[in-house]
């Protein structure tokens, strides 16, 4: 495992717990659960579940392509290196652990200053993920299957937090 490798392990333990967690304490029994629905109507509601599924399908695809390359083998238009991978983790394995814990505030005690935090979040946990998408796209790694597949996996993760949660969930939600 090279150093990269390392740190993208290291990212993705650390706030993948922190995400996991988050959603443990809002959804567990003292959390706030369909509340975080808000007005969103039923019937887009399965589209979420469907969306939730091969977002995280996508995640797994996505990474195990970057855990699967070194970092010799990856430059983004020749020029940026690995550190855009691990910046666009961060960010957004960050944002999301960020978001519940706001929503849950702020369905207990509704704020201006809340609900910008929350769009906030969502926006970097969109934009990093549509980066992350573009990342792949312009990377000098060769053409493989496996590559196509973590595109694909990137762009269904994408439409997940760059559409369904940062334009479509805040515009039902209040």
């Amino acid at each position: 495992m090279d150093k990269h490798q390392k740190i993208l392990l290291a990212i993705n333990l650390l706030g993948g717990v922190a995400v996991l967690a988050s959603y443990a304490q809002g959804l567990g029994p003292s959390g706030v659960g369909n509340a975080l629905w808000g007005n969103v109507p039923q019937g887009l509601r399965p589209l979420y579940t469907v969306s939730m599924l091969t977002a995280t399908v996508g995640y797994f695809c996505f990474s195990a392509y970057l855990f699967r390359v070194t970092s010799s083998d990856l430059l983004f238009l020749g020029r940026f290196s690995f550190n855009l991978i691990h910046g666009l983790y961060a960010a957004i394995l960050v944002a999301s652990a960020l978001w519940l814990p706001l929503t849950a505030l702020f369905i207990q005690e509704p704020s201006a200053a809340l609900w910008w935090a929350i769009r906030l979040v969502l926006l970097v946990t969109g934009v990093a993920s549509l980066a992350l998408v573009a990342a792949l796209v312009v990377s000098d790694a060769d053409a493989s299957t496996a590559r196509l597949v973590a595109i694909v996996g990137a762009i269904a993760f994408s439409f997940q937090t760059a559409i369904l949660d940062a334009v479509v969930w805040p515009y039902f939600f209040r």
